[in-house]
């Protein structure tokens, strides 16, 4: 239920930096509030650039009334959280300084927001082939444990695995973002919409009947552009010489 003693969510956010970072050079209010998409149990995110802060670090707290998610660094560290979030392909810095609301701005903030769109705009590292040769490998051992589970409690844990190794393999090796949580079916869905209802159907099928045809069948379709399955001839850590023999 919606607090009515609580002030708007902007409002708030301008409160907060005034309150806990009076002298910080940039702010911006990002996540749903910045989007509009406030549901009940929604917190406030908060990225703060204050050059008095020695490293990056991350606070959960409330004011306001608001739950608020700090995510403060000075001017440089930053650049390190862009890095780290862009190797493992899942750019959250980068979406909050991208679609944030500017609440405090030295001047230079556009600098960043642009920056963050480069990055997100450019995509991800491109998969090797012997990434993708290594990632069809594990989900075939997946698939092929479900193929084969008769323990109901095991092949839930089963599908949770496949359900992240598909989700990943899908995106990555159509240059895409990946996401997490509620963000794995909006990736997918922004990549491709028919694809994504694929997904969450052959995984709804299984919850709800525990027929496992449809995400087997759904496996196998995103592995056949690729080779399909693989395990004759999968080796990892032999040199090359060795393997070509």
């Amino acid at each position: 239920m919606t607090n009515p003693k609580r002030p708007e969510p902007l409002e708030a956010a301008e409160l907060f930096v005034q309150k806990k970072f009076p002298n910080c050079q940039r702010a911006l209010l990002a996540g749903s509030a910045a989007r509009n998409e406030l549901t009940e149990t929604s917190d406030l995110d908060i990225v703060i650039f204050d050059n008095g802060i020695p490293s990056s670090y991350r606070e959960s707290l409330i004011e306001f009334d608001w739950p608020i998610e700090v995510f403060a660094h000075n001017l440089t560290s930053y650049k390190t959280i862009f890095r780290s979030d862009f190797k493992r392909a899942r750019p959250s810095m980068q979406r909050m300084v991208s679609e944030g609301l500017t609440l405090k701005d030295d001047g230079r903030m556009n600098e960043i927001k642009a920056e963050a769109k480069r990055i997100l705009d450019d995509g991800p590292e491109k998969w090797s082939k012997d990434t993708i040769m290594t990632k069809r490998y594990f989900i075939t051992d997946a698939v092929d444990d479900l193929i084969g589970a008769t323990n109901r409690a095991e092949e839930l844990f089963i599908v949770n695995t496949l359900a992240d190794l598909l989700h990943e393999f899908i995106l990555r090796t159509n240059g895409c973002w990946l996401g997490s949580s509620k963000w794995v079916i909006r990736e997918l869905t922004k990549f491709n919409s028919e694809l994504a209802t694929c997904y969450f159907q052959a995984l709804d099928t299984y919850y709800k009947t525990s027929d496992k045809t449809k995400l087997i069948d759904f496996t196998d379709d995103v592995l056949a552009p690729f080779g399909g399955r693989l395990f004759d001839g999968f080796t990892i850590g032999r040199n090359n010489e060795r393997r070509q023999q």
